[in-house]
């Protein structure tokens, strides 16, 4: 291990916290069977780390790349806080570097704070002014995050108000079984919402009866109660796709 890299290991187990460790694996759910499974932690909160990371945002990709193959979850958060920084202020050929460098290394990229907190802002960010077809072979794949990670990503084009991948994405995803993609997808489709309501009521409307209990939840989290109400017993076929003047 390099001086820096023992600096920066050391850094952060100081402030690992036992109690809080316990708790985190608890709620990342890394018992036998669950979705994180095996995943270890040190109890290190995310502000202490984001702080590090702003400290030693100047390392090396190959010491970035050391930390996010760390078999703990603070060590590889520590690396793509870092990563995230880098790409922001990175010339074209680093991004690409950084964008290639988090595709080869997805396995470690597997809690959903981990994708939540760099997929749009390095996957969607690179891709954004690219060809996106590697997004829907993200989304076809077996493994739980790189799913996450290709409508995660689709968050940097919502906020540029370009829509058209995560509608295209969510519609692929609508048949996925995994609560914590549910969870995405209706994310992505109420972001859209915020934006363009309009919109986000003709997808739902129109994919109703396809979509997951738990996207819609997410989706409609922000309408109105009566509109809720509506969507949730199955009376959306009245809901007026335009928009009152009030969200224009």
């Amino acid at each position: 291990m390099t001086s820096t890299r023992k600096e920066i290991h050391s850094a952060i187990r100081r402030h690992q916290d036992v109690q809080r460790a316990t708790h985190c694996q608890n709620f990342f759910k890394t018992g036998k069977g669950e979705y994180g499974e095996g995943d270890l932690f040190l109890g290190v909160r995310v502000p202490e780390l984001r702080k590090l990371s702003t400290t030693y945002k100047h390392i090396s990709l190959d010491d970035a790349v050391y930390f996010l193959k760390s078999r703990y979850h603070e060590d590889r958060q520590f690396a793509l806080f870092v990563l995230i920084l880098q790409f922001k202020k990175a010339a074209p050929d680093i991004r690409e570097k950084i964008y290639q460098v988090y595709l080869d290394h997805t396995r470690y990229i597997n809690n959903w704070d981990l994708v939540d907190a760099s997929a749009h802002q390095i996957v969607g960010y690179y891709l954004s002014d690219k060809d996106r077809s590697m997004l829907y072979d993200l989304v076809q794949s077996d493994d739980l995050w790189e799913r996450r990670i290709a409508i995660i990503a689709t968050f940097f084009f919502i906020k540029t108000n370009d829509f058209h991948d995560a509608l295209k994405l969510s519609e692929i995803l609508l048949p996925d079984t995994h609560d914590l993609i549910h969870k995405a997808v209706g994310w992505m489709l109420r972001e859209i919402g915020k934006r363009d309501l309009k919109t986000e009521k003709t997808f739902l409307n129109k994919h109703y009866p396809n979509i997951p209990r738990t996207a819609l939840r997410y989706a409609i989290e922000k309408f109105p109660e009566p509109e809720r109400k509506k969507y949730l017993s199955g009376n959306h076929t009245d809901i007026s796709v335009n928009v009152p003047a009030k969200h224009l």
